[in-house]
């Protein structure tokens, strides 16, 4: 049995449903770890959340409900930015491609299908309320220390790169991996940066920033609902398109974080999370950059995460051998890269592999 994390007032959630019946069975699920306030319709849930907006760690809501439907709650948030401090879960039978990809593109951070898995729906909701508490945590903790932080700098940094850790680390978890990947894109990021032409005019400390920001590269994929996530199959286009999102989600996290502004981090992880799935012939995503409006530190972020998927076992595939890795990206199996990025990262490849068991 898992224990109860939280407490009266940072553990409330709404649930929103026109169906006596669902609101009933969600409070049995989640009674034992929040206290629960219930709303028939999305008119008496938008007027509960915009009272006390921090009063909620959570909304549980309904699509389809009489007198103001869930997508219209949806959109009420994200016109007062509540959306970036209270995580919204769409729990709905309504299944069609339109309602999921419409609600993502409201802010809706998962979609779960009625009938609902206990089990499962418990662990997508605590996962997402967790990272939101921690970043509360950060920005209020920082809030009360600010004159001290302004004070001394080597504070500040120490608690940027905490964050940056923390995030880096709850993506993992959620992935299911164990924290090795982030590390190894940080380690491979400084070493081709230190080791190569590529670092030229970068100072130490501007690389130290970049393979710091490299570790933030795919905090979107707190927005990707687990089915899609732990996937052990190929994805569906469907599934895939949503899956791509992860890049914009996890810039416009970044960007609801006010602590990061100030870092010298934030800027490279911004464009890192965004663009480390662009590809030199213009043909990645989300904005289709091309040859060098793609950053050399967002390319080579790109390289290393190529590098480590196909160096490593996940969840849909076994690792390939190392010749077998090298050979790949050479011949384009997995996009085209800079050809001066290509050269500096053979260059390298030796020191990379001895990060595997399987150099």
């Amino acid at each position: 049995m898992e224990s109860n994390l939280f407490d009266e007032t940072e553990g409330r959630i709404l649930i929103v449903d026109d169906d006596e019946i669902n609101r009933g069975l969600l409070s049995i699920i989640f009674s034992e770890f929040y206290s629960i306030d219930e709303a028939e319709n999305g008119k008496e849930g938008i007027d509960k959340i915009e009272a006390d907006p921090d009063r909620y760690s959570a909304i549980l809501l309904d699509a389809m409900m009489p007198v103001m439907d869930g997508l219209e709650v949806l959109r009420r948030m994200g016109q007062s930015g509540l959306q970036d401090t209270i995580p919204v879960f769409l729990i709905t039978a309504e299944s069609s491609d339109e309602v999921t990809h419409k609600a993502y593109e409201l802010g809706v951070m998962d979609v779960i299908l009625k009938p609902v898995v206990p089990y499962l729906v418990l662990k997508r909701v605590n996962s997402v309320v967790e990272l939101f508490r921690a970043r509360k945590r950060l920005s209020s903790r920082v809030r009360v220390q600010e004159s001290e932080l302004l004070k001394r700098a080597q504070r500040i940094a120490e608690l940027n790169r905490g964050m940056i850790t923390a995030l880096a680390a709850a993506i993992e978890f959620r992935d299911g991996e164990s924290g090795e990947h982030v590390s190894r894109i940080h380690d491979i990021t400084e070493i081709i940066l230190r080791n190569t032409e590529l670092g030229k005019g970068l100072s130490d400390e501007e690389i130290m920033n970049i393979s710091l920001a490299a570790v933030m590269h795919d905090v979107g994929k707190i927005a990707i609902p687990d089915y899609i996530l732990s996937k052990p199959g190929k994805l569906t286009p469907e599934e895939y398109d949503i899956m791509k999102t992860h890049t914009i989600k996890g810039a416009q996290l970044l960007e609801t974080i006010p602590e990061l502004h100030g870092s010298d981090v934030y800027c490279y992880a911004y464009d890192i999370a965004r663009h480390h799935h662009e590809r030199w012939d213009g043909r990645g995503y989300p904005d289709g950059l091309e040859g060098d409006a793609i950053s050399i530190w967002a390319q080579v972020v790109s390289l290393a995460d190529v590098y480590d998927a196909l160096s490593c076992k996940r969840v849909y595939k076994d690792a390939f051998p190392r010749d077998r890795v090298i050979e790949m990206i050479c011949n384009g199996e997995c996009g085209t890269f800079n050809p001066k990025l290509l050269k500096c990262f053979f260059e390298v490849e030796g020191k990379l592999s001895l990060l595997y068991d399987n150099g």
